[in-house]
């Protein structure tokens, strides 16, 4: 499941965020972490507050996605709601994304770590 997402993200197939979190949830522990998002005017996200961009963004870092491809596990958040309402100022951590990428991407810690069986 979790290769064939990765390589269906890689391919530009189109994903949703629903898929995108069950995937997550399938093959990773979280825990809830602090990160900020942007270079100019960082966002704080406190550890428990805007989890799925959490998620997704330490997915995406461990799997070596790069900006497009950590941009498409956000569905029709980033595809809709702000792809056709680019001067919107809502899903602000796609916002910072897109304008500084991954540079502006630092975690306190570690959000996701690999389910073991058994």
């Amino acid at each position: 499941m979790l290769n064939h997402f990765i390589d269906r993200v890689k391919a530009g197939q189109v994903v949703d965020f629903q898929e995108t979190m069950a995937v997550i949830a399938a093959a990773y522990d979280y825990q809830p972490t602090e990160f900020s998002n942007g270079i100019q005017q960082p966002l704080v996200n406190e550890a428990g507050r805007n989890e799925g961009s959490c998620k997704i963004f330490a997915f995406a870092r461990l799997h070596g996605l790069d900006q497009t491809q950590t941009l498409a596990l956000f569905g029709d958040y980033y595809r809709k709601d702000v792809l056709e309402n680019p001067d919107g100022n809502d899903h602000q951590n796609i916002r910072n994304f897109m304008r500084d990428g991954w540079d502006g991407i630092v975690f306190k810690g570690e959000a996701l770590k690999v389910k073991h069986a058994g």
